[in-house]
């Protein structure tokens, strides 16, 4: 063998001993980054540091659109040891999983209206209140009336799955008992404005009519905490008596639509022929609110801090979030921002603050 193949052999012998040598490394690195993560996540309560007080999860800001980055409508709050979860839109509750949220602490979930975009991740939200929760009886699902018809179908549906998981995990885990939902029909009379639905350990919580015509009823809610509070308006145009019933709240949650961006986006689908589409888009503002009419609310109301949230369209970059917000600002003079997915906002005993945080 000549002294040219022997080098070659040899260089090729410490390149192959040099790449299986950083193969090993970087899969050392692998499986340290993955205990890490498992150390860290799996199995940890993160609410367990949060001080007393209110703290409200945004599990989903947007909308029906598409929106890779936005699970539908929800927030999750916990209210001292209390737990409550109000709509449950298309992968929020993936997201609320993500965030951290403690099931096991859950008291209820409170439905605004029986819209699909508010409900669509309800039959989730169930199946986690029941095996992540470790339920032994029904989820308590407060909402308007036609509730027990959408918790009724939602058994049905998961049914066969409920009795895989028994058969699976056992009953002492998968509980039988804590299988599906419990409807609870939030009925106000005719001209009752607001009506206290729960009222226990310190947390009240208040549904409030608004106006989403033609869907009757629809409910905001109220939710008050050791002299901390926030108010959620649901889907609504300007509501006066969503407004009374928030008086005074720390936090207001409303949602809003742009109508020059619809506006833009119906004159777009009749241009290119998709006039369904565009009626669509045609008939949608006249039943929810403007930013301005969400942040007029909150300056009637004497809000300290407003979030927009259920956004449509949500803006999909940074720059566009001004275009969004329009001519908000100038009617509200308080803390406004706009909603993502992963943020939390503490409202602390004792305090006034308002923080915010992002889980992800």
């Amino acid at each position: 063998m000549n002294i040219k193949r022997k080098i070659g052999l040899g260089f090729a012998g410490v390149v192959l001993v040099t790449g299986l040598g950083l193969l090993a490394a970087r899969d050392q690195l692998a499986q340290r980054a993955f205990d890490a993560a498992i150390e860290n996540n799996v199995g940890l309560d993160r609410s367990a540091a949060l001080p007393d007080g209110i703290h409200v999860y945004v599990c989903g800001s947007g909308s029906p659109m598409p929106d890779a980055d936005r699970a539908g409508p929800c927030l999750a709050v916990l209210a001292g040891r209390d737990g409550f979860i109000f709509d449950s839109g298309s992968g929020s509750i993936r997201k609320l999983g993500r965030m951290g949220f403690p099931m096991d602490r859950l008291q209820g979930a409170y439905l605004t209206h029986l819209h699909s975009d508010h409900i669509d991740g309800l039959g989730e939200l169930l199946l986690q209140a029941w095996i992540a929760g470790s339920r032994g009886t029904p989820l308590p699902v407060s909402g308007p009336a036609g509730t027990d018809k959408v918790i009724a179908g939602l058994r049905q549906a998961y049914e066969l799955d409920s009795g895989y998981r028994i058969a699976h995990h056992g009953a002492a885990v998968a509980r039988p008992g804590g299988f599906g939902g419990a409807a609870q029909i939030v009925d106000l009379a005719e001209g009752q404005p607001s009506k206290v639905v729960f009222d226990q350990n310190g947390v009240k919580i208040t549904a409030i009519r608004v106006i989403h015509d033609p869907i009757k009823p629809a409910f905001g809610y109220r939710l008050d905490y050791k002299g901390r509070s926030l108010a959620i308006s649901g889907d609504t145009v300007y509501a006066p008596d969503f407004v009374t019933a928030a008086k005074g709240v720390d936090l207001m949650f409303h949602e809003a639509l742009n109508p020059k961006m619809i506006g833009a986006m119906q004159a777009q689908l009749a241009k290119r022929g998709r006039a369904d589409q565009a009626k669509i888009m045609g008939d949608i503002p006249g039943y929810h609110a403007s930013p301005e009419d969400a942040a007029r609310s909150a300056k009637e109301a004497g809000a300290r801090a407003l979030v927009l949230y259920h956004m449509v369209p949500a803006p999909p970059a940074k720059l566009i979030e001004r275009l969004f917000v329009g001519d908000a600002p100038k009617q509200f003079g308080g803390d406004l921002k706009l909603a993502h997915d992963g943020m939390i906002i503490s409202l602390p005993a004792g305090s006034q603050a308002v923080n915010y945080s992002n889980a992800f």
